[in-house]
């Protein structure tokens, strides 16, 4: 419960600084689908699964900082029968690499959230961290981008369940 706390206030207190600290770029919002990677000791009783989320972000003065909110929902199927659920999402803050005019620009992120595990045995809601990047690139004229990303994600449950996301997806907006 402490930690909950303190991540709720980690994640109030980043998006507060933030927003109060510069004023708005724009904001993009997306959806996105792709293959979950179970990694560690997910990885000896699971097999790769699929996922699909949804997401926006608030870019920030200047569009190389952004702060990033996202949900997501992916299932793996056990070795011996059964399955693994992940419903969670993340706050994360964005830095983009390069101008945010460029035709394809790669980005890094970094962010504390939470995701309830069901393996078949009870469910659990735990405090996560994710870091990852990938590249986004314009698709026409307009505001439309394709998203191309992935991002190591550890929830702390016993033992920790670590997972790689590789996404594809499509962003809109400014």
């Amino acid at each position: 419960m402490k930690r909950t706390l303190l991540a709720g206030l980690a994640i109030g207190c980043l998006t507060v600084v933030a927003a109060s600290q510069v004023s708005a770029q724009g904001l993009r919002w997306g959806v996105n689908v792709g293959m979950l990677m179970p990694l560690g000791d997910y990885n000896t009783f699971d097999k790769p699964g699929w996922i699909v989320g949804g997401g926006a972000t608030y870019w920030l003065t200047g569009g190389a900082l952004g702060v990033r909110g996202d949900v997501s929902y992916g299932t793996t199927k056990h070795d011996a029968g059964g399955e693994t659920k992940i419903v969670g999402g993340m706050a994360s803050l964005v830095y983009g690499l390069g101008p945010s005019t460029a035709s394809a620009r790669p980005f890094v992120t970094g962010g504390l959230g939470m995701y309830n595990v069901d393996g078949g045995g009870g469910s659990e809601t735990k405090l996560s961290f994710g870091v990852g990047g990938g590249i986004m690139f314009k698709l026409g004229t307009g505001g439309m981008r394709g998203v191309i990303a992935t991002r190591f994600t550890s929830v702390s449950t016993d033992p920790s369940l670590t997972f790689l996301p590789i996404t594809v997806g499509l962003t809109f907006g400014k």
